[in-house]
């Protein structure tokens, strides 16, 4: 089973290649000519805290359909989560996001280089990418003019991957936290963005201009307390938008009855979410 991202193991490290490069990136988002939508500055550390991992045999996947393993793109990189799952298997990742201070509080490693960018407008280089990746963040993206970038920059023969989830699944439906679970979720449910709904339709609505090929299913899962429950859901875009409009009383009633249904608080539970993915090829 996976958890949380393994963030103690990275925080020292981590910690000074912030504070190296915070005054920098910020300066460079200035530069940014394309606007994008920010949902997850603002609660960008716990997005890095609280965000789950993605089954390892999915990168294992993702390695064996490009053409080689020499350079990788991440794309909507947040935190670097994906990035950093993709290390084992790459020699270089180029992983980018439009919000510097989701970059401040990526997680560093020797093979991955940050840079701060829209998903339409990469400095890469022509011809250079073996393989894309878009983890839970395609559907924030001016399409059209990301797949451009994405036949600019991929080698011929090179790969692009995009998923999605939904909500978490308690994998106990009889759980008293689930149905706590569910009012939260009906509570939450007018304050997605709208480009939420490409989600829900787990991204088949789209359009996809590659060769496509058929993936295999991938879940995710995690075996969670509920602190780490309740900080996950803290990091919904949803989330935030309620909080702006009606204040933080509701959230912190449900979080106090979603404890209380959770039983000893120290009590791990598994979740999971099946993953909605769309692989293609380019020729």
């Amino acid at each position: 089973m996976v958890g949380l991202l393994p963030i103690t193991h990275y925080q020292k490290s981590l910690d000074l290649w912030q504070s190296r490069t915070t005054q920098l990136l910020m300066l460079k988002e200035v530069e940014l000519t394309v606007s994008f939508k920010d949902y997850f500055s603002k609660q960008a550390k716990d997005y890095a805290t609280y965000r789950p991992c993605y089954p390892k045999a999915l990168f294992e996947y993702l390695a064996e359909i490009a053409p080689s393993r020499e350079t990788a793109w991440d794309c909507g990189t947040g935190n670097g989560q994906v990035a950093l799952s993709l290390t084992p298997y790459f020699q270089q990742i180029y992983a980018t996001d439009a919000s510097a201070t989701q970059i401040a509080q990526a997680f560093p490693h020797e093979r991955i280089q940050y840079q701060i960018a829209t998903a339409e407008r990469t400095e890469l280089v022509a011809r250079s990418i073996d393989l894309v990746t878009v983890g839970q963040a395609l559907h924030w993206f001016n399409l059209e003019e990301f797949y451009q970038e994405v036949r600019r920059v991929v080698k011929p023969g090179g790969a692009i991957a995009v998923w999605c989830y939904g909500v978490l699944e308690l994998i106990d439906r009889e759980d008293p936290a689930h149905r706590v679970l569910q009012e939260f979720y009906t509570l939450m449910e007018p304050f997605w963005p709208a480009e939420r709904e490409l989600v829900r339709q787990r991204y088949q609505s789209i359009p996809f201009p590659f060769l496509e090929q058929t993936a295999p299913a991938f879940t995710m899962t995690a075996e969670w307390t509920v602190a780490a429950l309740v900080g996950y859901l803290g990091t919904w875009s949803a989330t935030q938008q309620f909080i702006k409009q009606h204040g933080d009383e509701e959230i912190a009633t449900l979080s106090q009855r979603l404890y209380e249904a959770w039983g000893t608080p120290q009590s791990q539970k598994l979740i999971q979410w099946p993953l909605s993915i769309r692989v293609g090829l380019l020729s």
